[in-house]
């Protein structure tokens, strides 16, 4: 069943006139093999970022520690001078050393400097939207986020950073960056089979703020593969267009950021939100998270 639609609708961030596309664009595949390095065929790689625009996306999601630097800069090579109406949304608080490891990057000196080689290789003279990325690879972890937050919000005032966002955050850490700056998305892990934020979900879509899930079809034991792909082949659409639909239906705060290398796997992508699923079978879906746990948080 297929319902025409324009990108999953569009979302407004609070506070903000930035009213974007649900269906957005991840840029994280754009760098080499383990997002390291350049790519293997940058033309492929700029065709991408020209495709997902044409096709009406009008928010990227990035980040300087991609490559590290090589994604931002494919993406100013194919998209500068940016359409009116494109928002950048990237990320500080990781770095990559040689070892090619993903280690916190959370210092006020590390953050100063993140912030400026994301203008720097983006192109831009303020950034739209940075989220501060703490927790875990997959997941929160414990601790304040006060004192990175701090360091952004006075980027912000100083018109750096237009607006903020969090990623790999608990519920405590979203109420304490609440206190310290407005919020307008939060960035974490949330898919069919992984449903540990869906009352942090419930609350953003009461506040009217954006829920960006990452990692969106992973995670899943072979049981749940076998129920999610049963309802693709029912559909006939795949795996991921359904895992995608369901997203687009399980919230109107939710936005999406699928990436990928290959245009044709972007148009794949993007179809996703001409899928209605019908009641009974959000239902079944809804089954496979129903048992979920959270995931270790340990780095």
């Amino acid at each position: 069943m297929t319902k025409q639609t324009e990108l999953g609708g569009s979302f407004t961030l609070p506070g903000t006139a930035m009213n974007l596309k649900r269906m957005g664009y991840g840029a994280m595949q754009l760098a080499g093999p383990g997002v390291w390095g350049p790519p293997r065929d940058v033309d492929a790689a700029i065709a991408v970022l020209r495709e997902a625009v044409a096709a009406g996306v009008n928010h990227i999601d990035t980040s300087d520690f991609y490559g590290p630097h090589v994604t931002n800069q494919i993406i100013k090579q194919a998209l500068h001078p940016y359409p009116e109406g494109l928002v950048m949304v990237t990320k500080v608080g990781a770095r990559r050393p040689e070892d090619k490891s993903w280690v916190h990057a959370l210092s006020r000196q590390e953050l100063i400097d993140a912030v400026h080689d994301n203008l720097r290789n983006l192109g831009l003279d303020t950034l739209d939207v940075i989220n501060l990325r703490v927790g875990g690879v997959m997941g929160p972890s414990e601790g304040s986020i006060e004192e990175p937050l701090t360091v952004l919000a006075e980027l912000k005032r100083q018109g750096l950073i237009r607006h903020l966002g969090l990623s790999n955050v608990s519920p405590d850490q979203l109420t304490e960056g609440q206190a310290i700056t407005e919020i307008v998305c939060v960035q974490n892990l949330y898919n069919l089979a992984h449903r540990h934020d869906d009352a942090i979900i419930e609350d953003l879509a009461h506040r009217g703020i954006a829920y960006v899930p990452f990692f969106p079809l992973g995670g899943f034991s072979p049981l749940q593969s076998t129920a999610l792909d049963a309802a693709a082949a029912a559909l006939q659409f795949t795996p991921m267009q359904v895992a995608l639909a369901w997203l687009l239906q399980r919230s109107p705060n939710i936005l999406l950021i699928p990436g990928t290398s290959s245009v044709e796997h972007l148009r794949e992508n993007l179809r996703a939100a001409t899928l209605q699923l019908p009641a009974e079978m959000i239902a079944s879906l809804d089954l496979i998270g129903k048992d979920s746990k959270r995931l270790p948080t340990n780095v």
